[in-house]
């Protein structure tokens, strides 16, 4: 009876060792010891089955069946989350199922400058490789988007705040938007009080910022600019904003027309009086803060220098003198530039 209890208990122990070591090998084993990255998309809607293989096949587990077992275990089954995970061949099954679960996907750095457009935006974001730049377009110009993202317009132009962001392939553009709507919302609150008592709209605040960022060469000169723009709003006079009149040109080549400068656009300045309907591109917190507290001045006219700052003048006449100046100092720059015969006398 003793021998045979004995033997019994010699077995159970050999059992418990063996499913020990297989579950020690099904949860902490790697399938090398060399770490070699390996990337391994998740696509919404995958069954744990077709990941354990696609996770086999990347050799980031040692079986699909083993990985697969181990994840029912932990209650993980249905808790992978989608998307690109950079992931090593020397990662315990623990590890994997801790990235797949805490959805610890690779990450993507995604600049977004002052000054942007929703469409620049959109190619920056194709270029990373995270959405296709029509798609994020469409949803950024549907308005029942920025009707549920409790803004105000047609399209999230203005909205679509300058930073740096942390992308992963499995974002949608919704998301996206929503994570770059989050960050203006956190900046503009800094300013609520100022907004209040400006008199002003978020709508227009945003679009006069928007039109301050685009003429700004150097950042010091933005209140100057702002003060230009107010001034002329304030005295009914036509902005007559080069940014503005490009916005509303479609597929612009980059050379500004005097045609353009005629044409009916209700982001013609030239034409219209007043603001345009909406923001022209994505304007920085500087460029905000130069919108609601605008230099003291009563500058009505600003012209390049061509050495990216600008000239600013009080008077129709006092501008004409300005332009004339630094129109023929850019002529005489391009003929020096070009090698042209006499060049080098003018420019003396």
């Amino acid at each position: 009876m003793k021998k045979r209890l004995q033997k019994i208990v010699l077995i159970l122990s050999v059992a418990l060792l063996l499913v020990a070591t297989h579950l020690y090998v099904t949860f902490y084993t790697a399938p090398s010891t060399t770490p070699e990255t390996r990337t391994v998309v998740i696509d919404r809607g995958s069954s744990f089955r077709m990941v354990a293989e696609k996770l086999e096949k990347a050799g980031v587990v040692r079986s699909a069946e083993s990985f697969s077992f181990a994840a029912r275990l932990l209650g993980a089954y249905k808790k992978v989350k989608a998307g690109e995970y950079e992931l090593t061949t020397n990662m315990t099954p623990m590890e994997v199922i801790d990235y797949l679960v805490k959805g610890k996907v690779k990450k993507y750095m995604v600049t977004v400058p002052e000054g942007f457009s929703i469409r620049e935006i959109a190619a920056s974001l194709e270029a990373a490789g995270l959405v296709q730049k029509e798609v994020f377009i469409a949803r950024a110009l549907d308005a029942a988007l920025v009707n549920s993202l409790g803004l105000e317009g047609h399209t999230l132009e203005g909205y679509l705040f300058p930073d740096t962001y942390a992308f992963n392939k499995g974002m949608s553009a919704d998301e996206m938007i929503a994570r770059m709507v989050e960050r203006f919302r956190k900046v503009f609150a800094e300013f609520e009080f100022e907004v209040e008592t400006s008199g002003m709209s978020m709508r227009k605040i945003i679009t006069l910022a928007s039109i301050i960022e685009k003429e700004t060469g150097a950042p010091s000169e933005r209140p100057l600019i702002s003060s230009v723009f107010h001034n002329r709003l304030k005295k009914g006079i036509k902005l007559q904003s080069d940014p503005t009149v490009i916005y509303g040109i479609p597929s612009f080549d980059g050379n500004i027309k005097k045609k353009h400068l005629a044409m009916k656009s209700p982001y013609n300045t030239y034409a219209n009086f007043g603001l345009p309907p909406g923001p022209i591109a994505s304007p920085g917190r500087d460029a905000i803060v130069a919108a609601l507290r605008p230099a003291k001045t009563d500058y009505l006219y600003f012209v390049s220098k061509n050495d990216g700052t600008h000239q600013f003048s009080r008077s129709l006449k006092e501008h004409n003198l300005a332009v004339n100046r630094f129109q023929r100092e850019m002529k005489i720059s391009k003929k020096v530039d070009s090698g042209e015969p006499g060049a080098g006398t003018a420019a003396q």
